[in-house]
């Protein structure tokens, strides 16, 4: 049996109660670390979204952009192997908007800016590819249509034509976010080799 003044003297201890607060606020948050499933669970969706649309986009011939009249085929020298394509990726939403899962995403809107990595070639001068684009995630690989302007409809008025209303306004105003072109671009150095 515990006495009262050997009580006492552990009570006043403000270490004692740290240190049994900070194990008891760890012990909880492990089990509910656990029990969410956190860590266990791939990126979020978005994120996923757009792990797969940077690698479908990097992996097809630059051709298969569906870029009318680019120069992307021209890139490289004759025979060589070609170079990589390296790009960075915004998604503006996906149908359908209630998708759990990667595998429930029929259709991704997004945005692509890509670039051909020649060997020495720096960024400015590297052979691009940017635009609004649809993947079609029903497909594999996936389907990439990218937004053009025509001879007969403009950009925007071709844009909205392809879009919802709630993702066409969004890729009117925004291209990539600050961070996936810094990262765009430092992956694109490697891949160029400067």
């Amino acid at each position: 049996m515990i006495s009262r003044e050997s009580f006492a003297g552990w009570y006043r201890n403000r270490y004692v109660w740290a240190a049994v607060i900070l194990l008891t606020v760890s012990a909880a948050a492990v089990v509910l670390h656990r029990s969410a499933g956190v860590g266990v669970q791939p990126a979020d969706l978005e994120g996923q979204l757009m792990a797969r649309m940077r690698t479908t986009l990097e992996r097809v011939d630059p051709g298969q952009h569906n870029h009318a009249g680019s120069d992307v085929q021209q890139a490289g020298t004759a025979g060589a192997e070609k170079p990589p394509v390296i790009c960075g990726v915004r998604v503006y939403g996906y149908e359908p908007a209630a998708a759990g899962t990667l595998a429930d995403v029929r259709t991704v809107y997004g945005f692509h800016l890509c670039g051909v990595a020649e060997r020495k070639c720096p960024w400015d001068l590297a052979v691009k590819l940017a635009g609004p684009l649809i993947m079609d995630m029903s497909s594999d690989p996936p389907g990439i249509q990218v937004v053009e302007a025509t001879a007969e409809v403009r950009f925007v008025d071709r844009l909205r034509q392809m879009f919802p209303p709630r993702y066409a306004e969004p890729a009117l105003k925004e291209a990539l976010a600050a961070q996936e072109m810094a990262d765009l671009r430092r992956r694109y150095a490697a891949a160029a080799g400067i």
